[in-house]
């Protein structure tokens, strides 16, 4: 078992978040779980990284806010006294047909952009000081195949992942050699989210998209958090990377 290590993941109280956090728990590591609204579900994802073998605390914090993001850096600092690594894995969108331009306003991707782009870089610039004084630490953004290939939930959505693709290449070169930065690109994710948002169109998009992928299936939060959690731990010379992890559907139709 490999030091303690302290990991602030956004947005845990579910899906990849919440898969991200208690994988990290399960190697013994110390996570700060953080929630927006959730609370009930981010307290019950902080007992279960107990239950798995780590240490946990949760703070509530709009990644939005830069204050928030300087509080729960603060956070974790106080509880624990450094920061080894951070998932952005916050995220939000606005489900909407790409050809239709109306479905869209000015406001929607501000408010998109600012937690998607914004809050990630802002929890990137809380965290570094402390990653920076002992000379080592990790970034993974939770990213999109949306923001390869122009696709998703809607076309700010995919913009804002191919925004955050770029701000990872950027910080990558400008943090390094202290700090590694990657993002992982995932494709269709089984969780409650992308279920309600896709509503009574789920299980058609969900065959649609495993039967078009070479690999034949869609993608777990726990196949995400298997990808970040090795980033963080164990790809020590790896930076400035774009994982898809996607059952090879970036690959297209032959």
């Amino acid at each position: 078992m490999m030091d303690k290590r302290v990991y602030i993941v956004t947005g845990s109280s579910a899906g990849i978040g919440r898969a991200c956090a208690e994988r990290l728990a399960g190697e013994g590591h110390r996570v700060v779980i953080n929630y927006a609204k959730r609370e009930r579900e981010a307290q019950e994802v902080a007992d279960r990284c107990r239950t798995a073998g780590g240490e946990a605390i949760v703070v509530q914090a709009d990644v939005a806010s830069d204050a928030d993001c300087q509080r729960l850096a603060e956070a974790a600092t106080e509880a624990w006294g450094r920061i080894d690594g951070l998932v952005n894995n916050a995220g939000t969108t606005q489900f909407a047909a790409h050809h239709d331009l109306d479905a869209l306003q000015a406001e929607d991707f501000q408010r998109i952009y600012g937690v998607n782009v914004i809050g990630a870089y802002q929890m990137i610039r809380a965290v570094a000081p402390a990653m920076q004084a002992h000379g080592k630490g990790a970034v993974v953004n939770i990213s999109s195949i949306a923001g390869v290939r122009g696709v998703g939930s809607s076309v700010a959505y995919a913009a804002s992942k191919g925004a955050l693709n770029t701000m990872t290449l950027a910080l990558a070169r400008a943090l390094g050699p202290a700090i590694r930065v990657n993002a992982v690109c995932p494709g269709f994710v089984e969780t409650g989210w992308l279920k309600a948002g896709l509503g009574e169109r789920y299980e058609q998009r969900r065959a649609a998209y495993a039967e078009s992928a070479p690999l034949k299936d869609t993608v777990t939060p726990e196949d995400v958090a298997e990808t970040a959690s090795w980033l963080l731990l164990h790809a020590t010379k790896t930076t400035g990377e774009l994982i898809l992890v996607d059952g090879g559907k970036h690959l297209g139709m032959i």
